[in-house]
């Protein structure tokens, strides 16, 4: 736990210069996501599905397809090396980093904007991969958005936290709730079914090449899982991961609440570079959801890092930055949020372009 605290605090004044850097790159190349809204290029968009199941009708032989993730894309002109790979919490769909609930520009279009091309994700049983070959139970109406409001953090219904970086006007608030998505077949938080979903995600990497991916909340777990299944993942951010969403090695005593991998598995974590990242508001209670994952979080970083891995913690509140929800990258400050993926790009070398010869291969995939 110290040495994640002390990690944390020798970064903020890194954050602080490289954010100036970074700025000074990107923003002069007109791709800034900020400021005037120019078009922006694309050189191919698309969508498909990836991995999946195919079961047959023993007495009749039709088949049905389905468990597979569906992937949407936008590739830019003068294109970076790495793509970034976008994958929703639960309860979400890539509708999660499109345009944020008061209709601002989110993530997806804000890193075309810094000239990565984009992959967003529905997950297996969710959104747009929906169609599932497993027996599926009814659909039952749960009136609970309240509970969502205080467990995201926006504020304790109905009132917003002051200060709070959730867009708080009436029409902001209704689009948030219309936002989520049932699943659509059996879930659980059982480590086959995580590896189920896992092993529909990977091949996506093998598809379009090394990428940086992005997770959130439920998909933090399922995020480890996929990088452990495919070299290709180059690197990890994860906004907010569930308190359950962490792996450790198996061999010793697992801490509570964490899915076991072997200790080869765990060491794939070891060679990329992981960033965890927390908004505001959260509790001191040590039963508390999200200051649970937080301290999680830290036992974590100091096991990936005692083995010589790159992970580290980032409190937004630690480098003075207030507000945030469960949210982050669709908050009212998700520009300065968006900065600081940014600068953890620079940093670990990730954001390179490529030549042009390159350029045109990647807008190919």
């Amino acid at each position: 736990m110290e040495k994640t605290r002390v990690r944390t605090l020798m970064a903020t004044a890194l954050l602080a210069v490289l954010a100036g850097a970074v700025r000074s790159d990107v923003w002069a190349q007109g791709d800034e996501g900020r400021g005037d809204q120019h078009p922006i290029t694309i050189a191919k968009q698309g969508s498909f599905m990836v991995g999946g199941t195919v079961i047959t009708s023993p007495t009749t032989g039709q088949t049905l397809h389905g468990d597979h993730a569906y992937v949407q894309f936008q590739i830019p002109l003068d294109v970076r090396d790495l793509p970034l790979v976008m994958w929703h919490g639960g309860g979400q769909s890539a509708k999660t980093w499109e345009s944020t609930p008061d209709g601002r520009e989110g993530y997806q279009t804000i890193f075309l904007r810094r000239g990565f091309a984009v992959y967003l994700l529905d997950q297996p049983r969710r959104g747009r991969a929906g169609r599932t070959g497993a027996p599926s139970p009814p659909l039952v109406p749960k009136p609970d958005e309240q509970d969502a409001f205080e467990l995201f953090r926006l504020g304790i219904w109905p009132n917003f936290f002051p200060g709070t970086q959730f867009p708080s006007n009436p029409d902001a608030l209704e689009q948030f709730f219309r936002q989520g998505t049932p699943d659509t077949g059996p879930t659980s938080g059982t480590t086959e079914f995580r590896n189920f979903i896992a092993d529909q995600v990977a091949p996506l990497f093998d598809k379009i090449g090394p990428a940086v991916l992005i997770t959130h909340s439920l998909s933090g777990v399922l995020g480890w899982l996929t990088a452990i299944k495919n070299p290709n993942v180059k690197a990890i951010v994860t906004y907010e991961p569930s308190p359950k969403g962490f792996v450790f090695p198996e061999g010793g005593s697992i801490p509570p609440g964490f899915t076991g991998v072997s200790p080869a598995e765990f060491q794939k974590l070891t060679s990329i570079p992981i960033q965890i990242v927390y908004g505001d508001n959260i509790s001191t209670n040590p039963s508390d959801v999200w200051r649970t994952s937080l301290t999680r979080a830290a036992v974590f970083v100091d096991e990936v890092n005692r083995r010589g891995g790159d992970a580290s913690v980032l409190h937004l509140p630690d480098i003075g930055v207030y507000g945030n929800t469960h949210f982050a990258f669709s908050d009212l400050n998700n520009l300065q949020i968006a900065d600081l993926l940014s600068v953890f790009l620079r940093e670990k070398g990730l954001d390179a372009r490529v030549a042009s010869g390159r350029n045109a291969a990647a807008a190919a995939r």
